[in-house]
């Protein structure tokens, strides 16, 4: 007899993500005694299943339980289980912050990429689709913005292969797009409040670069220092 929660597991650790739209994770996330036999058996591995309705996809990570006894296992906490440095890990959030907060902010009011309107059905309509939402961000701006903080361009260049490499972007010409772990592998509850109203506030009011250059700069710096020291343990 087939195990379909086995068959299930075995996809994604084989294939890392699995679409929401795939009938073997449509069914986990909509038959409950589906998802408890899945998440026990997760489990039982030092696993967890992540979903989150505003990603086109699902993945498998450490359960928090374990990573105590998986990171800390030589007495130096490690930072992810990716092999990013320092600054890869504050690039990854700043791509996080201004790549998934914005996309995050048009799924919430019902606006597409497409027509750019707000729904007239508002919170009755379901949440748009990541790729219906989702705008890539330009990497000319990206190194013109935070290159001086993040290696320069040979360092940037480096760290945005990895990330590549790794699912969290996709690179098409001079565009970064969301990868499918970008709104995954990025602990929302911790770093939203902090990016928004801490370090890249003065960005997210979108105060003018001539009027305020000062507040801009030090808001890149100060999430480039916070992304390493905060964020560098959320990826799962």
């Amino acid at each position: 007899m087939n195990d379909d929660a086995q068959i299930l597991i075995a996809r994604l650790l084989t294939h890392q993500t699995l679409r929401r739209d795939d009938k073997m994770v449509k069914r986990v996330l909509s038959d409950e005694q589906f998802r408890i036999e899945v998440d026990k058996r997760l489990l039982e591995s030092g696993l967890k299943l992540l979903d989150n309705v505003y990603a086109d996809h699902v993945t498998i990570a450490l359960h928090r339980n374990v990573e105590p006894k998986i990171f800390g296992a030589k007495d130096i906490w490690q930072n992810n289980n990716f092999g990013l440095t320092r600054d890869g890990v504050a690039l990854l959030v700043v791509l996080w912050a201004q790549i998934i907060l914005p996309k995050r902010e048009r799924q919430e009011t019902h606006v597409t990429v497409a027509d750019d309107q707000t729904d007239m059905f508002g919170q009755d309509a379901p949440i748009p689709r990541a790729e219906d939402t989702s705008i890539g961000i330009s990497y000319t701006a990206l190194l013109s913005d935070f290159g001086d903080k993040l290696g320069k361009k040979t360092r940037m260049d480096m760290n945005l292969g990895v990330l590549s490499k790794l699912g969290f972007i996709e690179r098409r010409g001079d565009v970064i797009l969301e990868g499918p772990l970008l709104d995954l592998m990025m602990d929302t509850d911790v770093l939203k409040e902090r990016i928004i109203n801490g370090a890249l506030a003065d960005v997210f009011k979108r105060a003018p670069l001539a009027a305020a250059p000062r507040k801009i700069d030090a808001a890149n710096d100060a999430v480039v220092e916070t992304a390493a020291d905060d964020a560098a343990d959320t990826p799962n």
